[in-house]
């Protein structure tokens, strides 16, 4: 594995499992430091620990402007710099539109969608300052269609994603800041995995064109490319 993001620091939402967890990996493997941030103190803690030391904690409830501008501010002071931002904290239920509560509905949008915007306008004066930022947002094919498995609320927050990712490029190209999404399919994750039993999955994956589920891995490299000096 080369190191080509040796001296880069990446943020990273919702990466304690799946798509997050796998992404940090890689990037750490790949040189970078890696800031993950979940909600609690104890488990970005435990988790930065698990990862190895080119992982800082960063944790706080990304749903609040103010707790995003801390955990940001605690990174550029740390480490002088931010490169690479990664949207990916996501919720997902399968309830159907007639059952959604407004909690329920809030509760998604807020983390899926709400969340990204703030982290996105938060890490912008560091990244103008560097004249240098990669924004990566995680959306869904659910945000180009519809979703296998979530609800409307779901579908709603990760088509949100993909007009959010549209704006941004528009705004910040010129600043060298360069804003992407990418949009999984059904993949092996913790989240898939909440949301059907083993037998759906199975009988899902067989029915796409490459036969299986998707590996989070994969997801992780196409993100890593999407940051890296080449994706410019």
């Amino acid at each position: 594995m080369t190191q080509d993001f040796a001296g880069r620091v990446v943020l990273i939402t919702g990466a304690a499992r799946g798509l997050g967890r796998a992404t940090a990996e890689r990037f750490i493997e790949r040189g970078a430091r890696v800031a993950v941030n979940v909600r609690t103190p104890e488990r970005a803690e435990t988790l930065a620990r698990e990862l190895g030391s080119n992982a800082y904690p960063a944790p706080g409830d990304i749903r609040n402007a103010e707790t995003v501008r801390a955990l940001v501010d605690d990174i550029v002071r740390q480490f002088g710099r931010l490169d690479v931002l990664v949207n990916n904290a996501a919720i997902a239920s399968p309830t159907r539109i007639e059952q959604l509560t407004e909690d329920e509905w809030r509760a998604t949008i807020d983390t899926n969608l709400t969340a990204a915007f703030f982290c996105i306008q938060v890490v912008i004066p560091a990244m103008k300052k560097q004249n240098y930022g990669r924004i990566i947002n995680v959306s869904s094919l659910a945000g180009r269609s519809v979703s296998t498995l979530g609800g409307a609320h779901y579908t709603a927050s990760k088509a949100g994603m993909l007009g959010l990712t549209r704006a941004a490029a528009k705004e910040l190209g010129t600043h060298g800041i360069t804003a992407n999404a990418v949009c999984p399919g059904l993949f092996d994750t913790e989240l898939a995995h909440e949301n059907a039993t083993p037998e759906r999955l199975a009988a899902l994956g067989q029915s796409f064109p490459v036969p299986r589920l998707g590996r989070p891995e994969e997801v992780a490299d196409l993100i890593c490319y999407l940051a890296g000096e080449l994706a410019g």
